[in-house]
Formats: C-alpha cells, structure tokens, sequence
C-alpha cells in the first residue's frame, strides 16, 4: 500500500468512525419505521386527467402535522434528461413544492445524482433548477459534493461489498420526501419505481479514493436486492408516484409508453412499489416484471425482508380516488395477490 493509499484509508475509517458516533448520538439518518409498516400500509391510487389536483388529492389522505417547521430533502427523479415518464415532470415538482411549503416545510432541499448525464444540466433541461430559484428550494448537486458532503452507511446483511456514501441533506433532514415514475428498467433494476429511486441519494464513487459504488452495483448478480438495502440508510416520509403515464417495457430513459392517468401515493416503499409493479402488469409488461407474485419480485421481496414495509398483500390499504377508481384498484389488488 502506498502512502497515500495508507492516507485515504486512515481518513475513511476516521470518517466512519465519527459518522456512526454522531448518528449513535443524535439518532440521524437512522431510518424510522413508519406507522404504515407496523400496521396496514396505505396506499391512495387517484384516477385523474389533471396531474396537480391528482397530487394534491393524493397528499391529502396523509397527515402532515409532522412536517410542520421540518426541513425537507427532496429526491425526485432526474437520471436523465429525457422527458416524462423517463423524467420527473415540472408540474409534480412544482405542486409537491407547494403542498410542502402549504404544510409549513422550509427549509426544502431537492437534491439529485443523474446517471445518464450531468446532474446540472439535466436540472436546468428539466426545468427544475428554474422551480427551485422560483421557490426558494436549494439544490444540491451530488457529483459536485466531498467526502465530507457524505455519510457512510454499511446495512447489516447487506450485498454491498464495503457499504456506500449517502448524501448527507437525505441522512440529517427531518423528512424526506420523494417523487419517482412508473416505468420499467432495462439494465438490471427490471423496473424503477420508489425504491431504485433512491439509487440517485448515493455517491456514484468515494471523492476519498475513487471506488465505484454504481459498477459495484450494477455487474452484481443482487442488484434489485441491493437496490432494496439503500432504503436501510435512505427513508422516506412520504412518496408520490405520477403514473400519469408509464413505460411499461424499456425505460429507464425510454420505452413503450402508456397512459394509465393515475398519481399513487404512500410512506410505505414495499406496498407503493408493489402498487406500482401491479399496475404495470395490468397493462401488459416485461416478461421479468410479468414472472411470479408480486411480492417475489427481487426489489419487493428484498424490501420486505429487511423490515421496510409491507410484507404482502393482505398489509395494504388501497384508497381509490377518482371516477372509476374503485373498479381499478379491484383490478390492482387481484394483480397483487
């Protein structure tokens, strides 16, 4: 091992060291298990042809008391940019913004890691660097972040190889709140729903010495199982789905498109992918995405296991909303069985 070598290991085990000391004593980034994963998860499917009254509709089932005077780091669905459902669109930003700042949130923070292009600019294409000037929102990029902008994270059991770096709005805000697409994934993930969004909330590589985390992650055979273990270090408080339309076969970037006009909402990662994963197969999808029971999807089962949410179907709650929502989630809850 060379000096420098020998350097970098002693700072990351300092930086270890002293991130598991002051989480053990302020109770930070430590994920905290929802009412919803301990009881009936729910999980509000509104039917609409009107993206910002859908999601306002959708955050109204939940109570935000909690979130009142909280700091909000914010994870949308930026990878790219490529327009919606590949992307997250500037209307759902927008009017999660708002139903934030109406909940009395401040301060709110979006931060973003696009893997298909350069973060900032994908923000500026996107139209979400122009929403977060408008509204105050501070933006972080993680590509431009330091070792010090991180927090290490090794889940007990999990499939990562030495753990991995979470940016640190997502381990020290009060909430954090997400939005993420319905669509397919082609590389490995087999589809992107709430959970791989938070693929985005981890450094691609250590600013300290390099390593890879995402070659790490995407040449593993447990990729969706690993997927599924981020959401041991990275929770969320609340998460809006905007299915207005989806990819039901490639993706993440592209693919076949279809429009199911629906926004799905829950705190629950396990029950609103499992939701979402449902809806895909109404309308026909991959033959991975189509394969087994819900709930023995890689991404869900995994997610189950380590205690994030729903164990199966019988721990959701559906709530339709909407003209004909009541025959669609029957719909959805015989996909889920």
């Amino acid at each position: 091992m060379t000096v420098s070598e020998a350097d970098k290991g002693r700072r990351r085990c300092i930086r270890t060291i002293l991130t598991l000391g002051a989480g053990i004593l302020a109770g930070a980034g430590i994920p905290r298990r929802s009412v919803a994963s301990r009881a009936r998860s729910t999980v509000v499917v509104v039917r609409t042809e009107d993206r910002a009254e859908g999601i306002r509709q959708a955050v109204a089932w939940f109570d935000l008391s909690g979130f009142f005077g909280a700091d909000v780091a914010i994870k949308a669905n930026y990878n790219s940019a490529d327009p919606f459902p590949a992307s997250t669109h500037p209307e759902t930003l927008e009017t999660l913004i708002l139903s934030l700042k109406g909940a009395g949130c401040y301060p709110l923070t979006l931060a973003e890691r696009s893997g298909m292009g350069d973060t900032r600019h994908v923000l500026k294409a996107m139209g979400a660097a122009e929403l977060c000037t408008k509204y105050d929102v501070k933006k972080v990029i993680l590509d431009e972040l330091g070792g010090g902008d991180y927090v290490y994270r090794q889940p007990r059991h999990s499939h990562w190889q030495r753990g991995f770096l979470v940016a640190r709005p997502f381990v020290e805000a009060a909430k954090v709140v997400q939005t993420c697409c319905l669509k397919t994934h082609q590389y490995g993930g087999h589809f992107t729903l709430s959970l791989k969004n938070m693929v985005g909330a981890v450094a691609k590589s250590d600013p300290d010495d390099g390593y890879n985390y995402m070659t790490e992650l995407h040449s593993s055979e447990r990729q969706r199982s690993m997927i599924a273990e981020i959401g041991q270090a990275v929770r969320s408080d609340l998460i809006v789905m905007d299915a207005m339309k989806a990819f039901v076969s490639g993706g993440p970037h592209a693919g076949k498109e279809v429009s199911p006009g629906l926004i799905i909402a829950g705190n629950d990662p396990v029950a609103v992918d499992a939701v979402g994963v449902a809806v895909l197969r109404l309308y026909g999808t991959t033959p991975e995405v189509e394969q087994g029971r819900v709930f023995d999807q890689e991404q869900i089962r995994r997610a189950a296991e380590i205690g994030l949410g729903a164990t199966g179907p019988s721990a959701i709650e559906l709530v339709g909303v909407g003209k004909g929502a009541d025959e669609l989630v029957a719909r959805i809850r015989e996909k889920l069985a």
